[in-house]
């Protein structure tokens, strides 16, 4: 039963590093998983064995600002070859949550992405990638993908998202 639990604390571990993609402290971690220090610690200690020992491209390390999931060396020539250079690996990160999520509000993609995402949202639109258009009560905007998108990254649909599309002002 507590290795139950525990592979389940793990599990949500690697989901916040992932979607957070960026490192965090085990208070920020117990924060967003919504249980103590001891038992992210106990979590980040079978996370990390499980990744030790797994032939995986991924791998949980501790940084001096906190935990991240990242790829391991021996993989990160296919950053420079697969990920658009103008695009980082956290734009990256945010623009596939806009996709899956989107649209969605950019209050919604920072408590998702964390605060990085002000400048990815600058910086996707910028590109093309996205559009933003404001709500109709003015206190956020929503964002989603636009044809460019669908096109560059050779997607023809995405599954329903959960929030009406934006319509066009």
């Amino acid at each position: 039963m507590v290795s139950a639990v525990m592979s389940r604390i793990a599990s949500r571990i690697e989901a916040i590093l992932y979607l957070k993609a960026q490192p965090l402290t085990i208070a920020k971690l117990a924060e967003y998983a919504r249980c103590d220090r001891d038992l992210i610690e106990e979590g980040l200690i079978e996370l990390m064995a499980d990744y030790a020992h797994r032939d995986s491209a991924l791998e949980v390390v501790e940084t001096r600002d906190g935990y991240c999931l990242q790829l391991r060396e021996p993989y990160q020539d296919l950053v420079q070859t697969l990920v658009p250079v103008d695009l980082g690996v956290g734009a990256l990160r945010t623009l596939a949550a806009i996709a899956l999520k989107g649209p969605i509000t950019q209050t919604a993609l920072v408590e998702l992405r964390g605060s990085g995402a002000y400048q990815h949202v600058q910086e996707l639109v910028s590109l093309g990638f996205i559009k933003k258009r404001r709500q109709s009560d003015g206190r956020s905007s929503w964002v989603q993908v636009t044809d460019k998108f669908y096109q560059y990254f050779q997607v023809d649909q995405l599954p329903s998202p959960s929030v009406p599309s934006v319509q066009q002002n």
